[in-house]
């Protein structure tokens, strides 16, 4: 096991941790979790043997076999499955034993090393590779692609792919799912899981943390504690200790309040059963964060837009790609405000090129795009943290948008978003990848916009400013596009998904976790060689895929029908309830002259209130019949 007593661990001057005391038993799967600068990389590099305690003790066992991720990839000729072997240590190490033996004649040598490779299971080593690789989102075709073909985020996932396949007693991974989309995560979340060796894992996805961790350490004010469960279990305990300790109790019941007032409102206005019911159990994990946020040095919300014009955008029959190559088309829809929208899909297939497409980067090359002359973007993708003025400070920023504003308004503004005191008046040059993302963002929210194009916008964000871009999004009053692999945030954000496959935009019914089946359900395919999720599937196969979507509809058929009839009833009854509040809100109906008419609209008040309730009990009775005949189906 890892034993930590005492520790004090300093870097550049700077005091991480002191009096730390941790333990990490064999096999334990294990979150380090912490605000950004706290210390969580310099533990790895002190597990690594990189770094030295100033004080106390930190032991881990001498035999213990320790990988972490590159963070560097040179470009090497070395084709990517060569490069992926490379990370079994033990391997290469008896291959080229088995070299000099060989040059060397040396025949007992030669037949030892072959039963240690044998016993390794090294024949099979190149498979495990490719496997690797295929989870990670690479193609058969380039698992003999040189690594220097690679760009810098697939290089990233080739060194991931190499530290899982050493035979590690200890595994350290930092952020592994920063350059993975959905599809990988979901794969790699189910590699993890079945890992059988120690492993550490410094993460902001929490959903990634709570699917694999069984404890988690959080680092805080050069303190790290450890706390039993997954990470929203440590959630719950660490929002305990806050509610008891700060004198923060009343706005975190503000946040409370907020927050189910959002899941009453989406409780009856949800017209997908299954995701309303993922999207109400996600929102209603998020009031157990509310001291959380509350203690955050970030807040912020999204100001009123000036107007919201219907539609705000406009696409009929549009194709989308680059030069000659065509990546979508067929796009068809419209955003209106309100419209919330995650995009799901493979790496490759087309999500970012859509969002380019309504940010107006990139032209249509077939088709009609319409844009509301009362359209104001906010449109936030990672190139444009390259687009700040890196001489300048977030305060000169702000300013060059808002000439009347005040310096204090500014000021105040900025310190939402984490920039407070002499942090709003340093250049952007020295800033981290977070500390820009905050930049951005700040720059968004500050304009007013009414559509929101949001392309992995939680890439360099760490653990609290994420929940605070969830609470902020939960109020936003215009449309919004997402784009991510932050399962939280997707699940917390978007009422509905578009799912970009096959070169089509095309609605996708039902939650994330839907869409992991689908995914299951794709590869199951691809490996049984029908891969019908391709565009070079055969038109049979096209047919195929339609006759049985087709069956599926008329089987469910009965289910939604039964769903829109009670939504409609509700909407309804409603309606009428509401008409009849304003009629009672009349103070004269309270007149003796009136006591009859008053007598008789309490009475249809109280008749309505009793049918809604029942409508509400039968809609949502349909709704779980329907989510259970799609499971079965």
């Amino acid at each position: 096991m890892i034993s930590i007593r005492g520790m004090a661990l300093m870097r550049g001057g700077s005091v991480l941790l002191k009096n730390t005391d941790l333990t990490i038993f064999p096999g334990h799967h294990v979150g380090v979790v912490g605000r950004n600068g706290t210390g969580k990389s310099s533990l790895f590099a002190l597990l690594r043997g990189e770094l030295q305690v100033e004080e106390g003790e930190c032991e881990v066992p001498r035999h213990w076999r320790i990988a972490s991720v590159k963070q560097e990839t040179p470009g090497l000729p070395q084709p990517a499955l060569e490069y992926v072997l490379d990370g079994d240590t033990e391997l290469r190490a008896l291959e080229d034993q088995l070299r000099h033996a060989e040059a060397a004649e040396d025949g007992h040598a030669m037949g030892r090393l072959h039963d240690q490779l044998a016993a390794i299971g090294a024949y099979e080593a190149p498979a495990r590779a490719a496997a690797l690789l295929s989870g990670l989102g690479f193609s058969d075709a380039q698992f003999q692609q040189p690594v220097k073909a690679f760009s810098g985020g697939w290089r990233m996932r080739l060194n991931l792919a190499q530290a899982l396949i050493s035979r590690a007693d200890l595994l350290l991974l930092d952020e592994p799912t920063n350059h993975l989309d959905v599809d990988a995560i979901f794969w790699l979340e189910d590699w993890l899981q079945r890992f059988p060796g120690t492993l550490l894992l410094i993460s902001h996805d929490r959903d990634f943390l709570d699917a694999i961790c069984q404890q988690i350490i959080h680092i805080e004010q050069q303190t790290a504690t450890a706390f039993s469960g997954n990470y929203s279990s440590f959630e719950r305990q660490y929002a305990e200790q806050l509610a008891q300790q700060q004198a923060q109790f009343e706005k975190e019941q503000a946040q409370r309040k907020h927050l189910q007032s959002y899941i009453d409102r989406f409780r009856y206005k949800a017209s997908k059963a299954r995701q309303a019911q993922s999207r109400i159990k996600a929102l209603e994990r998020l009031t157990s964060s509310a001291p959380l946020v509350a203690n955050s040095q970030f807040q912020f919300q999204f100001r009123k837009p000036e107007q919201l014009p219907t539609p705000l955008l406009a696409l009929d029959n549009v194709q989308a790609g680059y030069g000659d190559k065509v990546i979508l088309e067929h796009i068809k829809f419209n955003l209106v405000p309100g419209s919330r929208i995650g995009l799901l899909g493979r790496n490759g297939a087309g999500k970012s090129t859509l969002v380019k497409l309504l940010a107006g980067e990139l032209a249509p090359q077939q088709g009609q795009l319409t844009l509301n002359p009362g359209i104001k973007l906010g449109y936030f993708a990672q190139h444009q943290l390259e687009t700040l003025d890196s001489k300048a400070t977030a305060l000169q920023h702000l300013q060059r948008l808002d000439r009347h504003a005040s310096e204090q308004q500014l000021r105040d503004f900025l310190g939402g978003f984490g920039f407070s005191g002499d942090q709003a008046t340093r250049e952007v040059a020295p800033m981290s990848g977070g500390e820009k993302a905050r930049l951005v963002l700040a720059l968004i929210v500050y304009q007013k916009p009414n559509l929101l194009l949001l392309d992995e916008p939680t890439n360099h964000l760490d653990s609290v400013m994420r929940e605070a871009l969830v609470y902020a999004l939960q109020d936003f009053e215009g449309a919004m596009v997402i784009v991510s692999h932050d399962r939280h945030l997707l699940r917390t954000s978007v009422d509905e998904f578009l799912l970009v496959a096959d070169a089509r935009v095309q609605p996708f019914d039902g939650d994330l976790d839907a869409y992991h089946a689908w995914l299951q359900h794709q590869q199951k395919g691809s490996a049984q060689g029908t891969d019908t999720s391709t565009a070079n599937s055969g038109k049979s196969d096209r047919k195929a895929e339609k006759r049985e979507a087709a069956e599926r509809r008329q089987r469910l058929k009965p289910f939604k029908d039964a769903v829109s009839k009670y939504e409609s009833q509700v909407q309804q009854f409603e309606t009428e309830l509401s008409r009849l509040n304003e009629l009672l809100a009349d103070n004269r109906l309270y007149d003796e002259a009136n006591k009859a008419k008053l007598t008789e609209l309490l009475q249809q008040q109280a008749s309505q209130q009793q049918a809604l309730a029942r409508a509400e009990e039968q809609w949502m009775a349909a709704e779980e019949a329907l989510q259970q005949a799609e499971a079965a189906d």
